[in-house]
């Protein structure tokens, strides 16, 4: 199989830094070519169609499966990137394959990945910043909360699996963290304060909680798309590739 676009990774070092998020962190020489600010972008790893990480088995024009996962850490010095992975309770054996590849990973094992991706960055020309995020879309916002000015002030509102999933963010003094463990991520957002001045939002969850908050954020508050960066990045009961196409059919009806 040719792979002129995949790069061969190793796994230097994997811990659990919460119960529910495994961190491994990559070194490759491609890194050396990563833009500097691909942090909160994101890379796919690659496997073959039974969740091996050997690609040896995928045929001459055919894809290898991908899992999309985000840079939550960019270390160029080292040609390391860090990456931070929801360690789901894996059931069925025809899906999880970058989840159960995470909780069995060694220093010293191998993976291709493709990338990196980037993101919409957050629109820092605003008052004031909304931020949410699940489980799967906390190393991203750990990654761009950082990036707003230090006098940023506004929300994050970010939901767990477990209170003991909270990680420290290095956020603005201004901006007001909320931690929930309840799946009512939607409804907590639209709990709080709406704030004067111009507002940015950045989003990203589950597909039916990004819908709600789609809806919040640009109908309630008629939020300008220039202002707004929302994405699903799972949807419940739905594999990625499945989760792409509705994804893709949803972006369509609403543009």
């Amino acid at each position: 199989m040719k792979q002129p676009n995949y790069h061969l990774t190793h796994v230097i070092d994997t811990q659990t830094v919460t119960p529910n998020m495994q961190r491994l962190t990559l070194q490759s020489d491609a890194f050396a070519n990563f833009p500097a600010d691909c942090e909160g972008g994101y890379i796919k790893l690659l496997f073959d169609k039974a969740g091996r990480t050997e690609l040896s088995s995928v045929a001459e024009g055919e894809r290898p499966v991908m899992r999309t996962y985000t840079i939550r850490r960019f270390m160029p010095d080292q040609q390391q990137i860090e990456v931070d992975m929801v360690r789901h309770q894996i059931e069925r054996t025809d899906c999880g394959f970058a989840a159960r590849w995470a909780l069995n990973a060694q220093v010293g094992d191998t993976i291709n990945i493709a990338g990196p991706g980037t993101i919409a960055p957050i629109n820092r020309d605003a008052d004031w910043f909304f931020m949410v995020a699940d489980m799967t879309a906390l190393p991203a916002l750990s990654a761009k909360i950082k990036t707003l000015p230090r006098d940023a002030k506004g929300y994050a509102v970010i939901q767990l699996d477990t209170a003991e999933d909270a990680q420290p963010l290095d956020a603005p003094a201004g901006m007001e963290i909320i931690w929930l463990t309840t799946p009512t991520l939607a409804e907590t957002v639209k709990a709080q304060p709406w704030l004067a001045g111009q507002v940015s939002v950045w989003c990203a969850c589950e597909f039916e909680s990004m819908r709600a908050l789609r809806q919040y954020f640009r109908n309630d508050h008629d939020v300008e798309r220039e202002f707004i960066y929302i994405s699903s990045y799972w949807k419940n009961g739905v594999t990625e590739e499945g989760h792409k196409v509705i994804k893709r059919e949803d972006a369509e009806n609403n543009q």
